[in-house]
């Protein structure tokens, strides 16, 4: 019963019995043949099904609503007690900006995965924030001020942010020295899910104050920024560790050092559980110690020290 479970998940997360079975590694018509042994069990039909689409039934949705949790309860308990005395195994599932993933995640989920052959880890890269939670994600490394209490979150480091551009940007639209001053400039704007205005969050007078920005150009990937403020298109707002080489090479140059943007958290996330899998203690140990010697080192650039 418990495959079966499985099965029905996956096909309605995967939307396709045969993405399904490629996920549990099994063919279209087993994950179809558990489905219907399902049904069977509960005594209704679980999916509506036509020759182009599948869609779930009302009593599909509740029944999904309330098996994803305790699968992941099951999946923690059989994690738990077979990693005492045997090697973890299962899916990771774990979530990161595109940045952070690429050049921090990724080289670690490899490693992981090289240490644990039996886990397979599926990396899912995003300038948009994932819920844990329904989208069945482990663990996020995350950027950000965190005050959700259903989430553990552990510090990798406070992250310093530097207003930026590039010298043919300022000598042609002049220097920012206050905050004000920067309604008389482009500024290159990250779009995040549902923002309807922007504004930074910059230091005046010992002050946190929400300065509204505008500019022509804005973007949901933080890298393609960079390399417009690198160009010369305006000033841009980011975490320092992201622009070391570009300032350290004098392709961009920090503005209004005084009234710094206010610094972020860097996080490891994951939801909050009476069993935790040690899968993910593991990763999230590996990812703390790895992000705080990737920071250290990109910050190693500018004479800066990282704080934990």
């Amino acid at each position: 019963m418990l495959e079966n479970m499985r099965a029905f998940v996956s096909a309605v997360e995967s939307e396709s019995f045969s993405e399904a079975g490629r996920r549990l590694r099994l063919s279209a018509n087993v994950v179809s043949h558990r489905i219907q042994m399902l049904e069977k069990h509960l005594g209704c039909r679980l999916f509506n099904r036509t020759t182009r689409r599948m869609s779930l039934t009302e009593q599909g949705r509740v029944f999904y609503e309330n098996v994803t949790e305790a699968l992941r309860l099951i999946e923690a308990a059989e994690s738990n007690v077979s990693e005492l005395g045997a090697m973890p195994r299962g899916a990771l599932r774990v979530t990161a900006s595109l940045h952070l993933g690429r050049r921090l995640v990724a080289p670690v989920a490899a490693r992981y995965q090289e240490v644990h052959p039996q886990i397979d880890v599926r990396l899912r890269l995003s300038e948009h924030t994932i819920d844990l939670i329904s989208e069945s994600v482990d663990l996020a490394l995350r950027m950000g001020a965190f005050e959700d209490s259903s989430m553990i979150m552990r510090k990798v480091a406070r992250v310093e942010r530097v207003t930026c551009a590039s010298p043919a940007y300022l000598e042609r639209a002049g220097v920012p020295r206050k905050p004000s001053d920067l309604s008389r400039h482009q500024c290159l704007l990250l779009r995040f899910a549902g923002a309807r205005e922007f504004r930074w969050s910059l230091t005046d007078a010992g002050r946190e104050v929400a300065v509204p920005v505008t500019g022509h150009l804005e973007a949901d990937d933080g890298d393609v920024l960079t390399v417009w403020a690198m160009e010369g298109r305006g000033l841009v707002v980011k975490p320092r560790f992201e622009v070391a080489d570009a300032l350290a090479q004098g392709h961009l140059v920090p503005v209004m050092e005084n009234h710094a943007p206010t610094p972020l958290t860097l996080g490891v996330l994951y939801p909050a559980r009476q069993l935790v899998p040690l899968k993910v203690k593991d990763f999230a140990d590996m990812l703390l110690e790895e992000g705080r010697r990737f920071l250290a080192a990109e910050l190693a650039r500018l004479g800066e020290t990282l704080r934990a």
